[in-house]
């Protein structure tokens, strides 16, 4: 290998799979290519190139440098490829058209949208998802969309008649038959918003809109349609398993991919931050503490992919930003390793220079060597490993900075609603439930023998146990943390 730059690249490439960038010594991309195995890949062009074809050795002589961006699949490294392929257009590449291979999901631009599978996506506006390169999961989603989220089928204008006798279909419960106005148009419109969650992969938010759906019904004693929506929530569930990357659904604009340069230049990355990292720690006075990490994809957020952690090395009322810090990124970075996800580009830590020192423990008792930067609110500075003490202030318009607020802004409020729910879930729960050995069956029954827990309270050990299931030894546990939460 005559270029020593070349050959540091090569001897860091990953073994795993990703798209590969080479550019001659202006900077102009003369190719993009995909590989399951990037090192071996891109070391393949070196290793013989005396013996390949012409084209192949104009191509080698050229290379001035290589990056690279990690993906979490083949199927995902072929669509990256595909969007910088059109961006790009590299002397040295073939054409490629995704358009005239794999599927998009299209939500129709009527007042009464429907929805289609087509191969091409056209400058209308109509709503589109994918490319699917996966066949079976397309697949999955329109059956679940055909059970559980029906649209209507017909061409046709729709112009509601209640004159009007509904078609099959809306009898057999695959349309909501809008052209016999037996439903609204805002009925049926939040029926597409219903699928637009689906489709973007915001399962947690649609679960939570059927769930308050579910529960009116219920409060109305409208019993079957309560469970129709328990059982939808069940289905979508189970698909959701499979993640949808909302990152990959739409190109990259240019405005976006020119942060995401200025990004790797400004922090000096070795690739471009296609995929990032942010964490931060909620809690009050140090209860229901928990570590949130949120990740964006070519600039955008991916709630797919969002994690939360309920924070083990503290005592409960206890706090510490800077251990729960630690635990959050062990956790993390051990589940990611251990299941051979992808490794972010690029990590935001949102505190200052204590909570970098403790994210960077983390990383190190883990073997991983990740850029991190910990951005501080008021001033805005970000520190940065090598220089503690040294922090950077980048100006308020910077785009970088703004990109880094919109990071530590949202994992932010991630992390606040994921405190909240879980107080809230706490304060909903009887005090019982947080006695050990006692489980929400024997805390109803409790409470329906002797009405409240300010009651059972007041009660000797001796009156409880004479209730079935409770001995003397868990009579005197449930008087004795009573007491102890009442002194609190």
């Amino acid at each position: 290998m005559s270029n020593p730059r070349i050959a540091a690249i090569l001897k860091n490439l990953p073994e795993k799979p990703g798209v590969y960038i080479m550019r001659d010594s202006e900077g102009t991309v003369l190719y993009v290519g995909k590989a399951i195995k990037l090192k071996r890949r891109v070391s393949s062009y070196f290793r013989h190139s005396g013996f390949a074809s012409p084209r192949l050795r104009k191509l080698v002589s050229l290379i001035d440098d290589i990056s690279v961006i990690r993906t979490e699949s083949e199927a995902e490294a072929l669509i990256v490829e595909a969007k910088l392929i059109r961006r790009y257009a590299p002397f040295f590449n073939v054409d490629l058209k995704m358009s005239d291979h794999y599927p998009y999901i299209r939500i129709t631009d009527e007042a009464y949208p429907r929805l289609q599978v087509t191969r091409r996506r056209e400058e209308d506006d109509s709503i589109y998802f994918g490319p699917y390169v996966n066949v079976g999961s397309i697949r999955a989603l329109l059956r679940l969309i055909e059970r559980r989220f029906p649209l209507r089928f017909c061409r046709s204008e729709v112009r509601p008649d209640p004159e009007r006798r509904p078609c099959l279909q809306h009898s057999l419960g695959r349309c909501m038959g809008p052209c016999a106005a037996r439903c609204t148009r805002a009925e049926y419109q939040e029926r597409v918003n219903d699928i637009i969650l689906l489709l973007k992969g915001e399962t947690a938010e649609l679960v939570e809109r059927l769930r308050r759906r579910m529960d009116s019904a219920a409060k109305s004693l409208a019993f079957e349609e309560a469970a129709r929506y328990r059982d939808t929530i069940r289905a979508l569930w189970r698909v959701s398993r499979q993640r949808v990357s909302e990152a990959l659904q739409q190109d990259l604009d240019a405005e976006t991919w020119q942060v995401l340069l200025r990004l790797q230049e400004t922090f000096g990355l070795k690739t471009l931050p296609w995929r990032m990292d942010a964490f931060d720690i909620s809690h009050m006075a140090g209860r229901e503490t928990y570590g949130c990490c949120v990740v964006f994809e070519q600039g955008s957020p991916n709630p797919a992919l969002y994690r939360r952690f309920k924070i083990r090395t503290l005592e409960e009322g206890e706090v510490d930003d800077f251990r729960s810090i630690q635990e959050t990124l062990l956790r993390r970075y051990r589940r990611v390793l251990e299941n051979s996800e992808p490794l972010p580009q690029f990590v935001l830590i949102d505190g200052g220079p204590i909570q970098l020192e403790f994210a960077l423990k983390a990383l190190e008792e883990l073997d991983l060597a990740l850029p991190v930067a910990a951005l501080a609110e008021r001033e805005e500075l970000v520190f940065l490993p090598n220089r503690p003490e040294e922090p950077l202030k980048l100006s308020r318009e910077d785009p970088v900075l703004k990109l880094l607020q919109r990071l530590r802004n949202e994992v932010h409020r991630y992390a606040v609603t994921t405190h909240r729910n879980a107080r809230t879930s706490r304060l909903r729960r009887s005090a019982l439930e947080d006695i050990p050995g006692i489980g929400k069956a024997r805390a109803a029954q409790l409470l329906v023998k002797f009405g409240s827990v300010q009651r059972i309270a007041t009660l000797e050990p001796e009156e409880l146990s004479t209730l079935p299931g409770i001995g003397p030894t868990l009579a005197r546990k449930i008087v004795e943390h009573l007491q102890k939460a009442k002194e609190k």
